[in-house]
């Protein structure tokens, strides 16, 4: 018998994270099913000194508030992307962003690994659910999994996956991951 009344809709909200230029807004352009909305602006003269272009000195542009992507599973069921900002001096809205996040992917880029750490401290903290997803760069040498998880001090139960951030199956194949690492994080003995 039909109520003639329709289920509330689920929405879940994913994070995409990592240091300045590693790939989040690509990784949310190639998977959203929508135009992603991009606050992104043309570097200036006020990031000199402050914004560390070694490894990706062709990048002109850089994300100021957040990225904004949908994927709609099924009927009632969609997924919301929020890529954050990757400078310290643009974190101070990561507190708004991550509130209600399932989890978050952090993309690392083996050339600078280090810039992924403050992402990784931010959800190890908070005790979010998160995936790392080695974006594998043209030119960049390649590491193996284990090796970067060493390098990242990462407990064995954090999924480490590389990917290509430009191709859609393939971030399609590190949303996957998250969702499982997160179901199986938040049901586990003892979650929050």
């Amino acid at each position: 018998m039909d109520s003639g009344l329709s289920e509330d809709p689920v929405a879940l909200k994913i994070l995409i994270a990592g240091g300045f230029g590693v790939g989040k807004t690509t990784l949310v352009g190639a998977i959203s099913e929508i135009k992603p909305l991009r606050t992104e602006e043309v570097l200036s003269d006020i990031g000199v000194g402050v914004d560390d272009l070694d490894g990706v000195e062709g990048k002109t542009t850089t994300t100021v508030a957040m990225d904004f992507g949908r994927i709609t599973i099924r009927d009632g069921l969609v997924v919301y992307l929020f890529g954050t900002p990757g400078q310290e001096r643009f974190w101070f809205m990561w507190d708004e962003l991550s509130y209600g996040a399932l989890g978050a992917v952090v993309i690392a880029d083996t050339r600078r690994l280090t810039d992924c750490f403050p992402s990784i401290d931010y959800f190890e903290q908070r005790g979010t659910p998160f995936v790392v997803a080695v974006n594998c760069f043209d030119g960049a040498a390649t590491h193996s999994v284990e090796d970067v998880r060493i390098a990242l001090d990462l407990d064995d139960d954090v999924p480490v996956l590389l990917c290509d951030v430009r191709r859609r199956a393939s971030a399609k194949e590190v949303m996957i991951a998250l969702v499982e690492h997160s179901l199986r994080t938040l049901t586990a003995p003892g979650a929050r």
